[in-house]
């Protein structure tokens, strides 16, 4: 089978930490999306030498972002730099966000606590105060949307297929969204378009 390669534009902005998950979890997800023909972008795809800042135009021109929590993603100043761009844009409803959490609670990501928690601080400890509260308000706000968990003991396999589920679905959302969006009625109003909501 032909590999599916992101095009100029993607849709699915994969953040993760790559250290962790990237020849384990997040390569059987690649796979699968390749599969399906899902669009999206990993920073795998990025040319070598390109500045770093070149993923969040990635993130700008996404409409869905995958955020992979792990036990070891808040040790990396650049997964929290993209989590707040993230949120930035999803805030400003550009983003459909979902959350992932690879065998850890939700609560220890949302208050920082457990394994997670001691990578953030560590973290922290070497970050200026703004920087803290843009991380925290960015974890406690992604971390607090509808998200998938894949628990210890729980199959990789099933929940890819899960996640590949859950990302059609959304896709169908956003198309008929879109669709509905574009009709206008006879007195030249907008009729009101579907919306998503996380």
């Amino acid at each position: 089978m032909t590999p599916f390669y992101p095009c100029q534009d993607p849709q699915v902005f994969i953040n993760y930490r790559g250290e962790e998950l990237r020849y384990r979890f997040v390569s059987h997800l690649v796979a699968a999306f390749e599969r399906d023909e899902i669009n999206f972008f990993i920073d795998k795809n990025e040319l070598r030498g390109t500045d770093l800042r070149n993923l969040f135009a990635r993130i700008h021109e996404s409409r869905i972002a995958l955020v992979i929590f792990s036990n070891r993603y808040a040790e990396s100043s650049w997964c929290m730099n993209e989590l707040a761009k993230i949120k930035e844009l999803a805030d400003k409803e550009k983003l459909h966000v979902v959350p992932i959490f690879y065998k850890l609670k939700v609560g220890d990501v949302r208050g920082q606590t457990g394994k997670f928690g001691t990578k953030f601080w560590n973290l922290a400890r070497a970050s200026t105060g703004d920087q803290i509260k843009t991380w925290k308000e960015a974890l406690e706000c992604i971390s607090d949307k509808m998200g998938l968990s894949l628990k210890d003991q729980s199959s990789e396999a099933d929940f890819v297929k899960e996640i590949v589920t859950e990302v059609r679905r959304v896709v169908a959302a956003m198309g008929l969204e879109e669709g509905r969006d574009h009709n206008v009625n006879h007195s030249g109003n907008k009729k009101r378009g579907w919306e998503f909501q996380f």
